[in-house]
């Protein structure tokens, strides 16, 4: 299976099924309680692929260029750009605008927080003083030269300090809507996670066995690729939460009314 032919079984042809909900949902003007809806979606969605692609890029180009990552010069159109072939890149933008679909398809369904929101500076501070530590840790093993940590490592010291903001805003707002943020998270961590069974089955990519920890799930999924999965599902649901939802909006004015001092 080519890498094209990858990306439009598992993930252009759901986009297209979630376009037409989509569609379906706008025509009928299908509220999304809590959040802002139509264009303030599309608009968060593009704001996350453009992220996605510009952040993504450095830390894809040393996989591959390191031998962390390698795909099958037979099954992709050998057009790269740095190390990374463009089907990579067209993945970080597919990925993105599917998750960013499939959370407004969950926010638009699922009932919204019976709870008041009560705003808790504390666990804001408390949650980004975890995330600091956890990166800290794995920033010391990427550069510690421990072979099989590397894939690992490497994938955290890159996604953690950019959820490290996101949990300092918003950590209190992620947890009032934890039910949409789990399952935004769990549905496509999983999904992808399955997907690519099959693309390493058919050596459409494989990954390197010396800088992996060597925990594979099936007998054949890495561990790795696991969390890179759910890892930049984190980054794109936590990212639609707290820019959509009116809660963070007003957190925002706020902040902006003090000149962006002290965030409320």
């Amino acid at each position: 299976m080519t890498y094209f032919g990858f990306l439009l079984r598992f993930l252009v042809i759901p986009i297209l099924i979630f376009l037409a909900i989509t569609w379906w949902d706008n025509k009928t003007n299908k509220p999304t309680p809590g959040f802002a809806n139509d264009r303030a979606v599309w608009i968060a969605i593009l704001v996350h692929v453009v992220l996605a692609v510009v952040y993504t890029t450095p830390w894809d180009n040393y996989l591959v260029a390191t031998g962390v990552w390698y795909y099958n010069p037979d099954l992709v159109t050998g057009i790269v750009f740095g190390y990374v072939p463009i089907e990579e890149y067209t993945f970080f933008v597919v990925e993105t605008i599917l998750s960013g679909l499939w959370w407004w398809f969950l926010a638009r369904r699922l009932s919204g927080p019976t709870e008041i929101f009560k705003p808790s500076k504390s666990a804001r501070i408390i949650a980004s003083g975890i995330l600091f530590i956890a990166w800290a840790v794995f920033t010391v093993l990427f550069f510690s030269d421990n072979e099989p940590i590397t894939y690992l490592s490497i994938t955290l010291f890159w996604a953690l300090p950019a959820i490290f903001p996101q949990l300092l805003y918003g950590a209190d707002i992620l947890w009032h809507y934890r039910k949409l943020v789990s399952l935004g998270i769990l549905i496509p961590g999983t999904y992808l996670s399955l997907a690519d069974i099959v693309a390493l089955k058919d050596t459409t990519w494989s990954i390197s066995p010396s800088q992996t920890t060597g925990v594979l799930f099936f007998g054949i999924l890495p561990l790795e690729e696991v969390v890179f999965f759910f890892i930049t599902n984190v980054l794109i649901i936590f990212g639609m939460t707290l820019l959509l939802s009116y809660i963070g909006s007003q957190r925002f004015a706020v902040w902006k009314s003090n000149h962006y001092k002290g965030l409320p």
